[in-house]
Order: structure tokens, then sequence, then C-alpha cells
């Protein structure tokens, strides 16, 4: 039976056998059971053709080849193509660089007061790339956080998602010390965070030094006194290098670089007449019914800033400890800017704080002498040369009588003033030309060149500039209002208090300085920075001295009486600067004073403003007036 069918299936095979020398086992079987199939079921042989585990074999055999050939690749990529780049990356978990934090520099006042320091902080850092890829572990992480900082998780998570081109992320600036001791016990729990220590900057002195010293933020952001000596103050921290091994485990420590604190400055400034002068000003404020007020003091001998502040004022610690949202839109929108510093930057016309400017050039162009008199009615009056017919008045604020210059100084006498700056009659004045020449050269219209940043320069006004923006002839009424510091003049206080300083001291025009001396950690001084004069003799002496007398005698019976009874001699100039306003009918002015002392060997010249005052009220003078009594009667000022 079984050599029957063998023989039957052999036979069937006939066309198989002629490609195949043997039969293989599982063919004969295979042929026998089709058989079989087919005479009991109806199947045919033809269904059982293909030999299954041959087929099975063969993908398996493929399918390995082809891995084997990947892992071949890829192994080849790995340990030939990126080889090096591997072995840096190796090198680089070996050893980490870490940085050893240096101190910035810090700020003292002329008497080593210190003004600015140094305090730690702790932010919290997140390292996006060190966060858990599951995302239920890394919300269960996030959720956590932000209780423990008091942040709302959808913001913490935006805060994180938003930054796309920085692998790590500020979560939380100067962590108060119960969320700082929640986070130490558990950040190691907390993948992707960190602790990092800082150092901000800390002004005690807040408002009262802002303007002047600045700010210095984390994100690097520097105003003032930081931002012009940032090279000076800048720290360079050092360098420690660390090798550990694969499991984490410390092998050893190098230093690379030490860290260098930055070196510190010493200022001319003296906070306690800093802070004198604020509390007066306020109280000025406050009595004329204004809300902004200025104030800077320069020292004769040297162009050293005494004191130079603004008010409204800012506490620059919000910016370099983390200013919040509802704090910064505050001061945006702020009407009165208090972040403005106006002392260099606002810049205002004078009023008759010009005068002893123009005594000076009428001198020295022997415009008038010394004791030469004008008959000051009240008023002048000039026929236009623009209008035929037409009479202009330009009025004074009394009728002064038989004036010399001396006395035009001192009672602030617009004719005369009229008279030798624009011409009268018979008599030819300066001119708009050598009015502009004069003014310039006490520093007028150009930056005084302090060490601060944003100083603006002021304007003069001239008949070119005047044909360019208005397209108009340059008038006679013009002269007249730019003579008495009225009309297109816009000046700033520096550019005022410094263009005295040659008057109080005999001719040398000094740049006003902050910054006195650059020292070390131990107070050694490292850098003196000497007073630097601008230019002297530009006038004649005896000509300063004769404006010199009559600011003394403004003092003594003129414009700043009020001044009188101070415990040393001073001399002054007072100036009311229309600001072309009115409220309620009255005009609104801008009210100034500058004045040095002691009048023989002066040591101080202050100019104070304050900005928008009703009417003709004499509102700086009492200001300067209690100022100077208290400088002058410290103990070691007496």
């Amino acid at each position: 039976m079984f050599a029957f069918q063998l023989s039957r299936g052999l036979k069937n095979k006939k066309v198989r056998l002629k490609f195949k020398e043997d039969i293989e086992p599982q063919e004969i079987f295979l042929d026998s059971l089709a058989q079989k199939k087919e005479e009991e079921f109806g199947i045919s042989e033809k269904k059982f053709e293909v030999p299954l585990l041959k087929k099975i074999l063969q993908g398996l055999l493929i399918f390995a080849l082809a891995l084997i050939l990947a892992l071949f690749a890829k192994t080849f990529q790995l340990q030939v193509i990126e080889n090096k780049n591997f072995i840096a990356l190796a090198e680089e978990n070996k050893f980490i660089i870490h940085r050893i934090q240096a101190e910035r520099g810090v700020i003292y006042d002329q008497n080593l007061n210190q003004l600015v320091f140094n305090q730690p902080s702790f932010d919290l850092i997140c390292k996006k790339a060190e966060l858990p890829q599951d995302e239920d572990e890394r919300e269960k992480i996030l959720k956590e956080v932000s209780g423990i900082i008091a942040d709302d998780f959808e913001n913490l998570k935006k805060k994180i998602e938003e930054v796309k081109d920085t692998p790590q992320v500020l979560i939380a600036e100067n962590l108060d010390q119960q969320a700082l001791i929640i986070l130490e016990t558990k950040i190691k729990e907390l993948s992707g965070f960190q602790i990092e220590n800082n150092m901000v900057r800390d002004y005690p002195g807040g408002p009262s030094f802002s303007h002047l010293i600045g700010y210095k933020r984390k994100t690097g952001e520097r105003t003032g006194l930081e931002k012009s000596y940032d090279e000076v103050l800048k720290e360079k921290p050092g360098e420690l290098l660390t090798e550990r091994d694969a499991k984490g485990n410390l092998i050893s420590q190098e230093i690379i670089s030490l860290p260098e604190s930055g070196k510190s400055l010493v200022l001319w400034l003296d906070s306690e007449l800093q802070k004198k002068i604020e509390e007066e000003l306020k109280k000025g404020l406050k009595t004329a019914g204004s809300e902004i007020g200025l104030a800077v003091a320069i020292s004769p001998k040297t162009g050293g800033v005494l004191a130079l502040i603004g008010l409204p004022s800012f506490d620059n610690n919000l910016f370099s400890k983390g200013i919040t949202e509802e704090e910064w839109q505050a001061i945006q929108e702020d009407p009165l800017d208090p972040i403005f510093n106006r002392v260099i930057a606002g810049r205002y016309p004078t009023g008759s704080t010009i005068k002893p400017l123009i005594a000076s050039a009428a001198l020295e162009e022997k415009i008038i002498s010394p004791n030469e008199k004008i008959n000051c009615q009240g008023k002048i009056m000039v026929e236009s040369k623009d209008v035929p017919g037409r009479i202009d008045t330009y009025h004074d604020w009394k009728i002064h009588g038989w004036t010399d210059i001396r006395k035009a100084i001192a009672q602030s006498c617009n004719v005369f003033f009229y008279t030798v700056g624009g011409g009268y009659g018979e008599r030819n004045g300066l001119g708009p030309t050598r009015i502009k020449h004069y003014l310039s050269l006490f520093g007028w219209g150009d930056k005084t060149g302090i060490d601060l940043p944003g100083e603006v320069a002021g304007f003069i006004p001239d008949k070119e500039w005047k044909k360019e923006t208005f397209d108009e002839g340059w008038w006679d009424g013009d002269t007249y209002y730019l003579s008495i510091g009225q009309g297109y003049l816009k000046i700033t206080p520096l550019e005022v208090a410094a263009s005295f300083v040659p008057i109080a001291n005999g001719g040398k025009l000094f740049r006003p300085q902050v910054v006195r001396e650059i020292v070390d950690e131990e107070k050694n001084i490292v850098e003196e920075i000497k007073p630097k004069i601008i230019r002297q003799n530009f006038i004649d002496p005896r000509n300063l001295q004769i404006v010199r007398e009559g600011m003394r005698e403004a003092v003594t019976y003129g414009s700043s009486v009020l001044l009188n009874d101070l415990p040393i001699k001073a001399a002054a100039k007072t100036g009311t600067a229309e600001t072309g306003r009115k409220e309620k009918g009255e005009k609104i002015y801008h009210n100034w004073i500058t004045v040095f002392a002691p009048y023989e060997d002066p040591q101080i010249v202050l100019t104070i403003v304050i900005e928008n005052i009703k009417g003709m009220q004499p509102a700086v003078q009492p200001v300067a007036k209690a100022i100077l009594e208290w400088y002058f009667t410290r103990e070691h000022n007496f």
C-alpha cells in the first residue's frame, strides 16, 4: 500500500523532479496527505504545494540579517563617525566647571558712608531638558512647585513653555524664607528644578539716591552710576573644575581661576546734604502746591557733585530685587514720570537766571561799562521792523529807575537786559549771535559731560534754526525774550548750576563729576579721578567780579533778600520762567534759584527748580535758605 502510494506520488511529482535530483521527506508526506484528503473530502492536493516551514525560516533569516546590518551600521556610526563627539561629551560629564561667586563693587559717599550693598538672593530655575518626559510625572512636579512658590499651575506651565530659545527659565526671584526652606528639602525630588544663589544690589537710601546711583537688575539692565561705571564695579567670577566618576562620586577639584571682586566707588556726594535737600524740597513742594522739584549742588573748587535729586523719585530696590508687573505698570502710567532724571535731562526756560551770563557778555563786549546806568521805566516800546507802523511793547515787572549792571542783576531788571541784549534807542545790544556765543562759553546748549548716562544738551535758538523750523525770520522780540531767558530757550538744571561755577570761583568751568575715587576691597585708592577744567579765563575776572557783586546785592537788598540772614554771606540769582500755561486765570511758572556761598570763598553752588508754580510766589528761596543754614551750621562746616 505504501509502495503504491509512493509510486503514485512520484508520478504526480514528475514535473518537480525535473528540477530536483532528490525527493525531500516532507514532500512525500505532503503528497500522501494531499491524496488522502482529496479522496475523502474532495480537496485538491494543490492546496498543499507550498512548503510553509521553509518560507518561515527564510523570512526569519532575512529579518535577522537586516537586524544585524542595522546594528552594525549604528555601531559604526557611534564608534567611528561620532566617536570624537561622544568622547567630548563623556569628558564633559566627567569634568564639570563651576563658577566661584565674586562680589560687585560697592559705592560710598565722600565720608565713606556705604550707599550700596550686595545681598544674597535665592532664585528658582527650571532646566527644561531635565524635566520628566512622562507627562503625568511632569505635571505632578509642576503642581508641587507651584504650590510651594504660591504661583498658579497654569501660569507656571506657560512660563516654561513660552521660553523657546534658552535651556533654562527663571521661575521665581528672591525666594522668601519659607519657600526656600521647603524647596531645599525637596529639590532632589523635583527633577528639572534648581535653586540658584545670586547676589542682588541693596540700596538702603532707596528713592533718596535713585536718580544718581541708578540700579542693576539681574537681567543685566543698568542705570545711573551702576551703568556708567559698570566696567569698574563688575566682578569676575572664579572657576572650579570638578572631576567625577561614572557614578557621580567626587574624584578631584581644582581651582582654575580665583574670583575677583569689582572695584568700588567713592563719590563727591555728601549723603547728609542729599537727604536734607530732599527733606526741604518736599516741604517746598507742599507749600507751593507743586509735585515736581529738583536740585543739584556742585563744588566750585572741583566740579564735584555734592548732591543731585529729583522729586518725585522711585525706589531702585524694586528693580534690583524683582519688580512685579503691577509695580512696573504703576510707574509706567504715572504722569509725573518718577524715573525721569530731570536734573540732567529736563529742559526748561530759565527766566531771569540767565541775567548774570548776559551781564558777563555785555561787560566783555563793552556794550556797557560797570558804572553806566540805564533809566528803566518799566517797559520799552519798539517800532516793529516786520509790520510797518506797529509798536511792540516789552514789559518789566516794575519800574527800577536809573540802574547800573549790579543793580540790574540784584533787582532782576528786564528793561536793562532788553537794552544790553537786543539794543534800544541809540544803544546797540549783543544780538542773538553773540548771546549764543557767550552762553555756549558758559556751557549752555551742550552736554556738561557728567559721568552719568542719559544727559541731554540744552537748546539755544538762533536765526538759522528759526528759519528751518518755522520758515520765518528772527525778530527783535526773539532777541529781547532770549535776553531774559524766555522764548525758545531750553536749558537743563545741571547746565545752569555748572555755568555759575566759574562766576563763583573766578573763571574756571569744570566738568561736573560724581565719582571722586576708585578703591579696592580694603578702600585703598586705585585711581583718583581728578577735576577736569573744560575752559577758563573766557571772561575777564574783573567782569566776573562785577557780576559776583550784583549777585551779592541780590541777597543784601534785591530779589533774594530772604537769604540775607544766613550764618554766612551768600550770592544768588532767582528766575521765574513763564510756561505759557494758565490755570484758573493764573499764569504758571517754573521757579529757579542758583546760589553760591560763602561769598568770599565759595564751597557750594546750589541750583533748585520747582515746576508749575501758580503766580509769582518765591517758592525756592525758603528751600535754599533752609538747606544752606543747615549746611553751614554743621560741626564740620561752621
